[in-house]
């Protein structure tokens, strides 16, 4: 395909490093520069031009813009009957991002996580499920979703990421002033959860570790009595 990327930043770049061995011709835009000359300067199909050289180079063009800029960055080009938009802006409806891009169309909006650029992440999804299949599918598991409101409230609910990752943290924090090395005690922590979890439904999971007296269940029952799960859902609640 030739792809464009209006708006190159982490996100984006990451997106195109996941495809760039797929044989697409890409073009990044100019703007987000240390991103986009670290793209060109690691692939040789992948080149640099202005917002507008983008769009006249691209078929499939992903828009990586802050939703805020995003209407005064678009309605300044010429998009073509015949292009379609990947949009990554996750506080612009689909519906809100086609209108700022006629005639061209807005086919999809996902969410990338920046593990895309290695593959194996969850990509949410709302609108030409063929197409984002067929450019992230061959790494990635593509979750679709059926209107805006499916994508607000998983938007909201992929944020339990950062506090998974913060607990993490803390743990190996915790762990490395007890072991020798404390590099290997985060890497382990971070395999424990992460090949349980893709393999064991979380109820599932919760219960095969529920040994009564077991460590699991005592430090899991000591953090529902300190309030995680009702902080959860009232953190849930206010994105929502």
């Amino acid at each position: 395909m030739r792809i464009g990327v209006i708006g190159c930043g982490t996100i984006a770049s990451a997106a195109v490093r996941g495809i760039a061995k797929d044989g697409h011709q890409i073009t990044v835009s100019e703007r987000s520069a240390n991103y986009a000359n670290a793209l060109a300067e690691s692939y040789e199909n992948v080149s640099i031009a202005d917002n507008q050289g983008v769009v006249d180079a691209s078929d499939v063009i992903f828009l990586g813009l802050m939703a805020e800029v995003a209407s005064d960055v678009l309605g300044a080009l010429r998009f073509r009957d015949d292009q379609r938009m990947i949009t990554f802006m996750a506080a612009a409806t689909l519906e809100e991002a086609d209108a700022m891009v006629h005639p061209a169309r807005a086919a999809a909006i996902m969410m990338p996580f920046p593990g895309i650029s290695k593959g194996g992440t969850p990509i949410m999804m709302q609108g030409d499920t063929a197409l984002v299949r067929e450019i992230f599918g061959g790494r990635n598991n593509i979750f679709p979703l059926k209107d805006a409101n499916e994508m607000a409230a998983y938007l909201c609910a992929q944020a339990v990421l950062s506090p998974v990752a913060r607990m993490v943290n803390d743990a190996a924090e915790w762990l490395g002033k007890r072991v020798s090395d404390k590099a290997q005690g985060e890497a382990f922590l971070r395999a424990l959860v992460a090949s349980n979890l893709s393999e064991n439904q979380s109820a599932d999971l919760i219960e095969a570790l529920n040994t009564p007296g077991g460590f699991n269940q005592r430090l899991r029952l000591h953090m529902e009595e300190s309030g995680m799960g009702e902080a959860l859902r009232r953190g849930l609640n206010e994105l929502e």
